[in-house]
């Protein structure tokens, strides 16, 4: 339902009466639908958005509270309350159980009542749809540049994130495997206008051609050996919100052909119909292949390379922003010792100059593997060499000696660069507070005060 709108209802009742009676009572204030049965209502659930579903109990096939345990597993579920003539507590408790909002006995039933009931459960599940995206949005807006890293390149990423979200341009992500891909994805949905809206994401590497067409645009009952019944396309899922396409260079020609069409025009078929559907919905799409070199193959469309990066965001590797890596272990190394209701609090230098100095092919991801892999061995309060990863800490994996000091210095950052800025890290993130910046890093507030002397941060 959007501001202003008028709610849909569908009612559901055996009973002509009692369906026409309610329909002519609340169609003044609802856009009302009516089904004589479940199996009718659900293809109108099916194909349809109802903001209210108002069920009997007892109908013939289906009952009330089966429909609404179906009902609520649809992606945008209706507000369900139930009616039933053969009231009990028991009845009332187990239509809860089911996913029932309300619970109504039809004896005692006033339109006026009714009416309210209706509102107040809308009116509760907008304040809870509200809450949960607010948080969402809050952790996003304010938590990516933290998460991103702090290196030059990721604040441009930042800043892009910050421009391209509140406006309806399509946006391709491309970095290796790890980079943080679809968090940036995520961000910019968060922060977009259709936050409130779904976020469908489809791993287009995970599917064969041959299911993936049907995945993206939906199918009808039939159109294909096992198509027992329609389906909706996650394009209609994403409905009002952000279809996010993970992998996008493994797209097939014809799939290419299709999306090129409806990024053009909004418009779509769904396999097995000629009827033309359209959908408000924004892409973003990823991957981790150099789609131009793709182009140049053959192998991708190049009109629909230029309608899918309209705006181009690129993901630099972790080896390329070793600045980035004390944070970032720090946030994870916090996050798993919580976790794992563990006492772990820092890093030692030798094992800090381990993670500078590795290359990390896997990336952020890989990171915060490592990271967790470290809190889970770690028998103190501090990480040491021996709890990180095999793959981090052998000598095929790590340059030594000077060439250990060229690899971090050709990162930007040394090791007393680093610990110089987990402290400034921590007191920002305890704003200022020196006995809780020195709690997070595992240290007594006396040595916090000598490492800030010895790093000329006394007056921070």
């Amino acid at each position: 339902m959007t501001p202003n709108s008028t709610p849909t209802l569908l009612i559901v009742d055996d009973e002509k009466p009692t369906r026409d009676g309610l329909r002519a009572a609340l169609e003044d204030k609802f856009d009302v639908y009516v089904a004589e049965d479940a199996a009718t209502a659900w293809q109108l659930l099916e194909r349809e958005s109802f903001d209210v579903l108002l069920t009997d109990l007892r109908m013939a096939g289906e009952d009330g509270l089966k429909l609404i345990h179906r009902a609520k597993s649809l992606n945008k579920p209706p507000v369900c309350i139930l009616m039933t003539a053969y009231g009990s507590e028991e009845l009332a408790v187990d239509a809860m159980k089911q996913g029932a909002d309300d619970y109504i006995p039809k004896g005692k039933m006033q339109i006026d009542e009714l009416e309210l009931r209706i509102q107040r459960a809308l009116k509760r599940q907008s304040l809870e749809v509200e809450n949960t995206q607010l948080h969402q949005r809050l952790d996003q807006k304010f938590g990516v540049r933290s998460l991103l890293g702090e290196a030059p390149s990721m604040k441009e990423v930042f800043d892009t994130i910050q421009a391209v979200a509140p406006t309806k341009a399509t946006v391709l992500v491309t970095g290796e495997s790890g980079t943080g891909k679809e968090l940036v994805a995520k961000a910019i949905h968060q922060n977009s206008t259709r936050a409130r809206g779904p976020m469908i994401t489809v791993n287009c590497a995970a599917l064969p051609a041959t299911l993936l067409e049907g995945e993206l645009f939906g199918h009808e009952k039939g159109a294909f050996t096992g198509a027992h019944e329609r389906r909706l396309g996650r394009i209609e899922q994403a409905q009002g919100g952000t279809l996010f396409l993970d992998e996008i260079g493994e797209i097939d020609a014809t799939t290419q052909v299709k999306l090129l069409r409806f990024l053009g025009e909004r418009t779509f078929e769904r396999l097995g119909s000629s009827k033309t559907m359209t959908a408000d919905v924004r892409l973003i799409t990823a991957t981790n292949k150099d789609l131009q070199a793709l182009v140049k193959a053959g192998k991708f469309r190049e009109d629909l390379y230029y309608r899918l990066a309209v705006v181009p965001i690129q993901l630099p590797p972790l080896r390329d922003r070793v600045v980035d890596i004390p944070a970032l272990s720090q946030s994870f190394l916090s996050e798993f010792s919580q976790e794992n209701g563990k006492p772990v609090k820092s890093f030692s230098t030798e094992a800090l100059e381990l993670m500078l100095a590795y290359r990390w092919p896997g990336n952020v991801r890989e990171l915060r593997a490592a990271v967790e892999h470290a809190v889970v061995l770690c028998r103190g309060d501090q990480v040491l060499p021996r709890d990180l990863p095999v793959s981090v800490r052998t000598p095929e994996a790590v340059a030594t000696g000077e060439e250990t000091r060229q690899k971090i210095a050709t990162g930007s950052v040394s090791v007393k660069e680093a610990e110089r800025q987990l402290l400034i890290h921590a007191l920002q993130e305890c704003k200022g507070n020196r006995t809780e910046a020195a709690k997070k890093l595992g240290m007594s507030r006396r040595t916090l005060h000598r490492r800030l002397h010895e790093f000329h941060l006394d007056g921070f």
